[in-house]
């Protein structure tokens, strides 16, 4: 029996394909440990078996995380990224004083670790630990072909493509050279060999990631990088979901049916969803949104067309009976919808999601409408596209064979459990 620990953020879209991982770890016999703040224990309660182990209470007390994804929902574009930034560097400096006391109380044997979590192989090299690098959103690997996560930018192999990707890259460095001094400083005070590039935090043993190979842009240092498709369930459920708000299934009809959903991070627009419901106001289907927030009250809202809006979805069981899926370009949002073979409208709003909407255009699977240049009357046109164009499911039935073959979160498990 091997001993798993986890580092990664407490949003919902990290820890539950980090936690699909941990359940079948678990299944296999192992033992698996979530090192998180106050706010994720509740989140990852229902994880039967999974062990939790608090840090950051000082840092982070309760209610600090649902406080700032609030914060976060409200922002766009590089407003979102800047912010996204210095939560990280509050995190990379909890993570130094606390986590590695606790994964060594705790007898981990191997870290699995987020690859936004950029400190975590420093505290696995400082223990003496092996450790995975698991990307649950975008690779953020840099490398010269290869656009800037966080841009709309169209994958060119060609000198000034390269050299637009540099800059691109050099902006990125230096709004989070906050961020990279933290883990400079740190080292230094643990005495370990200073890194020769921001690459070389990643694991050397393993990198995987929850794209199929043909989603993302073509890499040249792509055999580092395992592709294995969604960290999914097998079942339509999510292991962070919100038992107690039930759906109302029976409102559903059988025309085609568009779910639209913001994910628990990007929700706090409204505009977004006023847009998203006028685009679909006089369509002859069935409009569900979901707000992305327990906690929130949708008799308060009122939108265009009688639409069913919904505080929090059952995600993967209405993606399973949608013809078409409007999203953020959430990671788990695009790669779910692909994989039940689902058409996609993507409204990116920031963080990796362009560089995700982007890539999801590229498939043919989908079409994006940038936040920026978001009007019901634009989004109307690419709704009516999407659904009016075979291509688009035909492209995304083609990207469901392909996840169906990546093997996903059991293979995920045979590699992790291949370097113990």
């Amino acid at each position: 029996m091997t001993h798993f620990g986890i580092l990664c953020p407490g949003a919902i879209g990290h820890l539950n394909p980090m936690c699909n991982i941990a359940r079948e770890l678990l299944e296999r016999g192992h033992r698996v440990t979530l090192f998180g703040v106050p706010d994720t224990q509740a989140k990852v309660a229902a994880v039967a078996g999974l062990e939790f182990a608090q840090i950051g209470a000082a840092a982070f007390p309760l209610g600090t995380i649902d406080r700032k994804y609030k914060e976060l929902g409200l922002m766009s574009n590089l407003d979102g990224l800047k912010y996204t930034i210095e939560w990280l560097e509050q995190q990379t400096k909890m993570l130094c004083a606390e986590a590695p006391r606790a994964i060594e109380a705790r007898g981990i044997d191997v870290l699995l670790v987020d690859q936004v979590t950029r400190i975590g192989g420093s505290i696995a090299e400082l223990l003496a630990l092996p450790f995975v690098t698991i990307c649950n959103a975008l690779p953020i690997n840099q490398e010269p072909s290869v656009p800037p996560f966080f841009t709309t930018w169209t994958y060119q192999d060609i000198l000034w493509a390269r050299v637009r990707n540099q800059l691109g890259n050099n902006l990125f460095n230096y709004l989070t050279k906050s961020v990279w001094q933290a883990i400079v400083v740190q080292r230094q005070a643990w005495q370990l060999p200073p890194l020769t590039d921001r690459e070389a935090g990643y694991s050397q043993l393993l990198q995987i990631c929850q794209l199929p190979p043909e989603f993302d842009f073509p890499r040249q240092a792509s055999a580092r990088m395992n592709y294995l498709g969604p960290f999914q369930a097998p079942a339509s459920s999510e292991p962070i979901s919100f038992p107690g708000l039930d759906f109302p299934f029976e409102q559903l009809t059988d025309k085609p049916l568009i779910y639209a959903s913001l994910g628990t991070l990007q929700n706090q627009q409204l505009q977004i969803f006023e847009a998203i419901a006028t685009a679909c106001a006089d369509l002859d289907a069935q409009l569900v949104i979901s707000l992305g927030d327990p906690d929130r009250d949708p008799t308060e809202i009122q939108l265009a067309g009688n639409p069913i809006v919904v505080a929090y979805a059952p995600h993967a069981a209405l993606i399973a009976r949608s013809s078409l899926v409007i999203t953020h370009a959430g990671m788990n949002t695009v790669i779910g919808s692909l994989s039940a073979g689902v058409p996609l409208v993507a409204i990116p709003i920031t963080n990796e999601q362009p560089g995700i909407a982007t890539r999801l255009a590229r498939t043919g699977a989908g079409e994006m409408v940038p936040v920026k240049s978001l009007t019901a009357e634009r989004l109307r046109q690419s709704i009516d596209r999407v659904l009016g164009d075979a291509s688009y499911r035909t492209q995304a039935q083609r990207m469901q064979a392909i996840v169906q073959q990546s093997g996903g979160v059991k293979r995920a498990a045979d590699l992790i459990l291949a370097i113990c």
